[in-house]
């Protein structure tokens, strides 16, 4: 006949599935929390490279238009500066030239 284990070899067994159970739970927890983090991190990561490709796509708006046309009358001005500068030597000595 086989002896029915004593209570303290119940308790002992209980306490041992108990711990058992808890480091496991801790362990999945963990576990969930890094693949979370990890989900986390590529849906960051694909928006970040769906908002740059549509913002590569996006059309002009009014404001971007505006500001590029500033930016080109402010560059036309320079060149005629810059034309100017250099046209103005040749010109005079052309016209010493001319004149002697």
């Amino acid at each position: 006949m086989a002896r029915r284990p004593t209570r303290q070899v119940e308790e002992a067994v209980r306490d041992a599935v108990e711990r058992t159970l808890q480091a496991t739970i801790g362990s999945a927890q963990l576990g969930r929390e890094r693949a979370q983090e990890a989900v986390d991190e590529l849906v960051r990561t694909a928006a970040s490279r769906v908002r740059e490709a549509l913002e590569g796509q996006r059309p002009a708006t009014h404001d971007d238009i505006r500001e590029l046309r500033k930016e080109l009358r402010a560059i036309g001005h320079r060149l005629e500066a810059i034309e100017r500068r250099l046209e103005g030597p040749r010109s005079s000595s052309r016209s010493s030239r001319s004149q002697g």
